[in-house]
Protein backbone atom coordinates (compact mmCIF):
# COMPACT_ATOMS: atom_id res chain seq x y z
CA UNK A 1 0.00 0.00 0.00
CA UNK A 2 1.48 3.33 -1.05
CA UNK A 3 -0.33 5.56 1.48
CA UNK A 4 -1.48 4.79 5.01
CA UNK A 5 -3.72 7.85 5.17
CA UNK A 6 -5.69 10.17 2.91
CA UNK A 7 -6.53 13.73 3.93
CA UNK A 8 -9.39 15.33 2.05
CA UNK A 9 -10.30 18.95 1.63
CA UNK A 10 -14.05 19.19 2.19
CA UNK A 11 -15.63 21.76 -0.10
CA UNK A 12 -15.11 20.88 -3.75
CA UNK A 13 -13.81 17.40 -2.96
CA UNK A 14 -16.26 15.60 -0.66
CA UNK A 15 -19.20 17.90 -1.35
CA UNK A 16 -19.89 21.22 -3.02
CA UNK A 17 -20.94 24.32 -1.11
CA UNK A 18 -19.36 26.87 -3.45
CA UNK A 19 -22.76 28.12 -4.55
CA UNK A 20 -23.88 28.56 -0.94
CA UNK A 21 -20.73 30.58 -0.18
CA UNK A 22 -21.39 32.67 -3.25
CA UNK A 23 -24.98 33.37 -2.26
CA UNK A 24 -23.93 34.35 1.27
CA UNK A 25 -21.14 36.68 0.10
CA UNK A 26 -23.42 38.11 -2.60
CA UNK A 27 -26.11 38.90 -0.03
CA UNK A 28 -23.57 40.77 2.09
CA UNK A 29 -22.06 42.61 -0.88
CA UNK A 30 -25.49 43.62 -2.16
CA UNK A 31 -26.44 45.00 1.25
CA UNK A 32 -23.23 47.06 1.30
CA UNK A 33 -23.67 48.21 -2.30
CA UNK A 34 -20.47 46.46 -3.43
CA UNK A 35 -20.20 44.79 -6.82
CA UNK A 36 -19.63 41.02 -6.50
CA UNK A 37 -19.88 38.28 -9.10
CA UNK A 38 -18.91 34.62 -9.57
CA UNK A 39 -15.53 35.52 -11.07
CA UNK A 40 -14.61 37.39 -7.88
CA UNK A 41 -16.05 34.50 -5.88
CA UNK A 42 -13.60 32.14 -7.60
CA UNK A 43 -10.76 34.02 -5.90
CA UNK A 44 -12.15 32.96 -2.51
CA UNK A 45 -11.60 29.23 -3.06
CA UNK A 46 -9.57 27.75 -0.22
CA UNK A 47 -9.14 31.17 1.41
CA UNK A 48 -10.04 31.94 5.04
CA UNK A 49 -13.18 33.87 5.91
CA UNK A 50 -11.42 37.11 6.87
CA UNK A 51 -9.13 36.99 3.84
CA UNK A 52 -12.20 36.36 1.67
CA UNK A 53 -13.88 39.39 3.21
CA UNK A 54 -10.87 41.54 2.31
CA UNK A 55 -11.28 40.47 -1.32
CA UNK A 56 -15.00 41.27 -1.26
CA UNK A 57 -14.27 44.69 0.23
CA UNK A 58 -11.69 45.60 -2.45
CA UNK A 59 -14.45 47.41 -4.36
CA UNK A 60 -15.95 49.09 -1.29
CA UNK A 61 -16.30 52.87 -1.32
CA UNK A 62 -14.84 53.18 2.17
CA UNK A 63 -12.42 51.49 4.55
CA UNK A 64 -13.90 49.23 7.23
CA UNK A 65 -12.45 48.96 10.74
CA UNK A 66 -11.31 45.66 12.24
CA UNK A 67 -14.42 45.59 14.42
CA UNK A 68 -16.68 46.20 11.43
CA UNK A 69 -14.97 43.45 9.47
CA UNK A 70 -15.57 40.96 12.28
CA UNK A 71 -19.25 41.91 12.30
CA UNK A 72 -19.48 41.57 8.51
CA UNK A 73 -17.77 38.17 8.54
CA UNK A 74 -20.16 37.04 11.27
CA UNK A 75 -23.13 38.25 9.21
CA UNK A 76 -21.93 36.37 6.14
CA UNK A 77 -21.35 33.20 8.14
CA UNK A 78 -24.83 33.36 9.68
CA UNK A 79 -26.33 33.50 6.18
CA UNK A 80 -24.09 30.65 5.05
CA UNK A 81 -24.98 28.44 8.04
CA UNK A 82 -28.66 29.05 7.36
CA UNK A 83 -28.12 27.84 3.79
CA UNK A 84 -26.12 24.84 5.05
CA UNK A 85 -29.12 23.70 7.08
CA UNK A 86 -30.74 22.72 3.78
CA UNK A 87 -27.92 20.31 2.86
CA UNK A 88 -28.77 16.60 2.85
CA UNK A 89 -26.92 13.26 2.48
CA UNK A 90 -27.94 13.31 -1.19
CA UNK A 91 -25.55 16.24 -1.66
CA UNK A 92 -22.66 13.76 -1.47
CA UNK A 93 -22.02 11.86 -4.69
CA UNK A 94 -22.25 8.04 -4.66
CA UNK A 95 -18.70 7.82 -6.04
CA UNK A 96 -17.45 9.79 -3.04
CA UNK A 97 -19.26 7.56 -0.55
CA UNK A 98 -18.04 4.35 -2.20
CA UNK A 99 -14.46 5.65 -2.24
CA UNK A 100 -14.53 6.47 1.46
CA UNK A 101 -15.98 3.04 2.29
CA UNK A 102 -13.32 1.22 0.23
CA UNK A 103 -10.52 3.14 1.90
CA UNK A 104 -11.83 2.41 5.39
CA UNK A 105 -12.43 -1.27 4.63
CA UNK A 106 -8.84 -1.54 3.42
CA UNK A 107 -7.56 -0.07 6.69
CA UNK A 108 -6.55 3.30 5.26
CA UNK A 109 -7.03 6.15 7.73
CA UNK A 110 -9.01 9.09 6.38
CA UNK A 111 -9.26 12.68 7.58
CA UNK A 112 -10.71 16.04 6.68
CA UNK A 113 -8.28 18.94 6.26
CA UNK A 114 -10.42 22.02 5.71
CA UNK A 115 -9.99 25.71 6.46
CA UNK A 116 -13.75 25.97 7.05
CA UNK A 117 -15.01 26.56 10.57
CA UNK A 118 -18.28 24.96 9.50
CA UNK A 119 -16.80 21.61 8.46
CA UNK A 120 -18.57 19.65 11.21
CA UNK A 121 -21.92 21.22 10.35
CA UNK A 122 -21.48 20.18 6.72
CA UNK A 123 -20.43 16.66 7.71
CA UNK A 124 -23.39 16.34 10.06
CA UNK A 125 -25.87 17.57 7.44
CA UNK A 126 -24.52 15.14 4.85
CA UNK A 127 -24.36 12.18 7.22
CA UNK A 128 -20.56 11.92 7.18
CA UNK A 129 -19.74 13.14 10.68
CA UNK A 130 -18.76 9.66 11.93
CA UNK A 131 -17.02 8.59 8.72
CA UNK A 132 -13.62 10.21 9.19
CA UNK A 133 -10.93 9.17 11.65
CA UNK A 134 -9.93 12.81 12.20
CA UNK A 135 -11.24 16.28 11.41
CA UNK A 136 -8.81 19.18 11.20
CA UNK A 137 -10.60 22.41 10.34
CA UNK A 138 -10.69 26.16 10.76
CA UNK A 139 -11.40 25.80 14.48
CA UNK A 140 -8.04 24.23 15.34
CA UNK A 141 -5.65 26.18 13.12
CA UNK A 142 -4.19 29.67 13.24
CA UNK A 143 -2.95 29.81 9.64
CA UNK A 144 -5.00 29.11 6.52
CA UNK A 145 -3.87 27.37 3.33
CA UNK A 146 -1.42 27.66 1.59
CA UNK A 147 0.14 27.18 5.04
CA UNK A 148 0.29 23.41 5.66
CA UNK A 149 -0.88 23.62 9.29
CA UNK A 150 -4.34 22.11 8.71
CA UNK A 151 -2.88 19.07 6.93
CA UNK A 152 -0.01 18.60 9.38
CA UNK A 153 -2.48 18.60 12.26
CA UNK A 154 -4.70 16.11 10.43
CA UNK A 155 -1.74 13.77 9.88
CA UNK A 156 -0.79 14.13 13.55
CA UNK A 157 -4.36 13.23 14.56
CA UNK A 158 -4.08 10.12 12.42
CA UNK A 159 -0.74 9.26 13.99
CA UNK A 160 0.98 9.40 10.61
CA UNK A 161 3.80 11.39 9.04
CA UNK A 162 3.23 13.56 5.97
CA UNK A 163 5.14 11.15 3.75
CA UNK A 164 2.59 8.44 4.56
CA UNK A 165 -0.41 10.57 3.56
CA UNK A 166 -2.02 11.72 0.33
CA UNK A 167 -3.71 15.13 0.31
CA UNK A 168 -6.72 15.49 -2.01
CA UNK A 169 -7.56 19.05 -3.04
CA UNK A 170 -9.48 21.08 -5.61
CA UNK A 171 -7.78 24.45 -4.97
CA UNK A 172 -4.28 25.69 -5.77
CA UNK A 173 -3.84 27.00 -2.22
CA UNK A 174 -4.59 23.50 -0.93
CA UNK A 175 -2.13 21.84 -3.31
CA UNK A 176 0.50 24.39 -2.26
CA UNK A 177 -0.27 23.64 1.39
CA UNK A 178 0.10 19.93 0.81
CA UNK A 179 3.44 20.29 -0.94
CA UNK A 180 4.69 22.71 1.73
CA UNK A 181 3.89 20.10 4.37
CA UNK A 182 5.75 17.34 2.57
CA UNK A 183 2.65 15.49 1.38
CA UNK A 184 1.96 13.87 -1.98
CA UNK A 185 -1.00 15.63 -3.60
CA UNK A 186 -3.92 14.59 -5.75
CA UNK A 187 -5.91 17.28 -7.55
CA UNK A 188 -9.53 17.08 -8.62
CA UNK A 189 -11.52 19.68 -10.55
CA UNK A 190 -9.41 22.82 -11.15
CA UNK A 191 -6.48 21.40 -9.15
CA UNK A 192 -6.08 18.44 -11.52
CA UNK A 193 -4.25 20.73 -13.94
CA UNK A 194 -1.93 22.49 -11.49
CA UNK A 195 1.81 21.92 -12.12
CA UNK A 196 2.37 21.19 -8.41
CA UNK A 197 -0.23 18.42 -8.38
CA UNK A 198 1.33 14.94 -8.24
CA UNK A 199 -1.75 13.02 -9.39
CA UNK A 200 -4.72 14.21 -11.46
CA UNK A 201 -8.15 12.79 -10.61
CA UNK A 202 -11.25 12.85 -12.81
CA UNK A 203 -13.40 11.35 -10.04
CA UNK A 204 -12.57 10.68 -6.41
CA UNK A 205 -12.42 6.91 -6.95
CA UNK A 206 -9.43 7.48 -9.26
CA UNK A 207 -7.32 7.81 -6.11
CA UNK A 208 -7.90 4.17 -5.08
CA UNK A 209 -5.18 2.70 -7.37
CA UNK A 210 -2.81 5.43 -6.15
CA UNK A 211 -3.36 4.45 -2.53
CA UNK A 212 -3.37 0.70 -2.93
CA UNK A 213 -0.57 0.22 -5.45
CA UNK A 214 2.91 1.70 -5.51
CA UNK A 215 4.14 3.22 -8.77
Amino acid sequence: MKFKGVIFDLDGVICFTDDLHYLAWKALADRLGIYFDRKINDRLRGVSRMESLDIVLERASRVYSAEEKIALATEKNATYVELLSKMRPSDVDDDVRRTLVELKEAGVKIAIGSSSKNARIILRQTGLEQTFDAISDGNNISRSKPDPEVFLKAADMLGLSSCDCLVVEDALSGIEAGKAGGFSTAGIGPAANFPLTDYALSTLSDLLPLVFFSH
